[in-house]
C-alpha cells in the first residue's frame, strides 16, 4: 500500500512539475511574444537648430551649455554696431529723398502757377520728378525698414521653452546667414517612442494607457499611444541608373518582424526623473482588451 501511495505522490509531483512549466511557458510566449511591449525604447525631443537671418561677428553670448531657455530669452548677440550704422545711414537717404522730393514739388507747384507761361514739356518733366523724389522716398522708408529689422535681428532669441545643449559658440566667431550657430532642445516635445514588432501592432490602440521605464531609474512614466507611425523605410529596395527597382535577396525561411515606431506621449513624470533626449527605455502598452 505504501509503495502504491509512494508511486501516487511521485507521479503527482511530476504532474505538478509538468503543469506549471506549460503555465510558464505560455505565459512567456504571451509576455515575449505576443504582449505589446519593448526595450527598444527612446527618450525624444524636437531640436530646434538656432541659425541667424543675418550674417555678422558674435559679440555676445548669453546662455551656458545646458542652460534652460524660455521663449523670447536672448541667446546671442551678432555684429549690432555694424547694422546700427547701416540703419543710421538710410535715415539719411530718407532725409535727401524728403528734400528732393520736397524741391520737386516746389518747381512743379510754381511751374503750375505760371499756366500757359511754362512749356508743356517742362512741365511734364517736373510732374515725372515728382513721382521720381516719391518713389526715391518709398524705396528709401523700405530700406530704412529692412535695416531695423536686421538691427532686431541681431539679437537671436529662444523661439521655445527648451535646453541649450553642446553649446560651441564664443565672442568673436563669425556665423553666415543660415548656418547653424547652436542646438536648442523643445522641451515642450519631450516624449517617448517604441519601436514595436509589427506582430503586435494589433494590439496597440491610439490612446491606450503606457507605461514607461528609463534604463538605470527605478521610477514608472505613465502615459499613452499618441500615434502610430505610418511608413518606415524599405531598406531591402533602392532605384537603379534605370529607374528599376533593385530588390535585395533574402532567405524565405527567415523573416524578421520590422520595427514599427509608435509615439508615447507623457502624461505623468515622477519628481526626479531626468528625461534627456536619446535615453533608452522599456514600454510597455495596455492590449486592446484589457479595459
Amino acid at each position: 500500500m505504501n509503495g502504491v501511495f509512494s508511486t501516487l505522490r511521485r507521479s503527482l509531483a511530476t504532474i505538478v512539475i509538468v503543469a506549471l512549466a506549460v503555465i510558464v511557458a505560455v505565459w512567456m510566449w504571451n509576455h515575449y511574444a505576443l504582449s505589446p511591449w519593448t526595450r527598444d525604447g527612446r527618450v525624444r525631443a524636437d531640436v530646434v537648430r538656432v541659425t541667424p537671418d543675418i550674417s555678422g561677428l558674435v559679440t555676445e553670448v548669453e546662455v551656458t551649455d545646458n542652460q534652460p531657455v524660455k521663449a523670447g530669452d536672448l541667446l546671442f548677440v551678432l555684429d549690432r554696431p555694424r547694422y546700427q550704422l547701416a540703419l543710421d545711414q538710410t535715415k539719411a537717404e530718407i532725409a535727401s529723398a524728403r528734400a528732393t522730393l520736397a524741391q520737386a514739388k516746389r518747381v512743379a507747384n510754381r511751374d503750375l502757377a505760371l499756366g500757359d507761361l511754362v512749356a508743356r514739356e517742362t512741365h511734364e518733366q517736373n510732374v515725372a520728378a515728382v513721382k521720381t523724389a516719391q518713389a526715391a522716398l518709398s524705396q528709401a522708408l523700405a530700406t530704412r525698414d529692412g535695416a531695423a529689422l536686421d538691427l532686431e535681428r541681431t539679437q537671436v532669441r529662444a523661439s521655445v521653452n527648451g535646453v541649450v545643449t553642446n553649446l560651441d559658440l564664443h565672442p568673436g566667431d563669425y556665423v553666415g546667414a543660415g548656418t547653424q550657430a547652436m542646438a536648442l532642445i523643445d522641451t515642450d516635445s519631450l516624449r517617448v517612442e517604441g519601436y514595436f514588432e509589427e506582430t503586435k501592432l494589433d494590439k496597440i490602440r491610439i490612446g491606450a494607457p503606457a507605461t514607461v521605464k528609463l534604463m538605470g531609474d527605478d521610477h514608472v512614466l505613465r502615459g499613452h499611444v499618441e500615434s502610430i507611425a505610418a511608413g518606415i523605410n524599405d531598406s531591402t529596395r533602392s532605384d537603379s541608373s534605370n529607374l528599376l527597382p533593385t530588390v535585395e535577396a533574402s532567405f524565405s525561411w527567415v523573416r524578421l518582424a520590422q520595427r514599427i515606431p509608435v509615439r508615447i506621449r507623457i502624461d505623468e513624470v515622477p519628481e526626479g526623473t531626468r528625461l534627456i533626449a536619446g535615453r533608452t527605455a522599456t514600454v510597455t502598452i495596455e492590449p486592446e482588451g484589457d479595459e
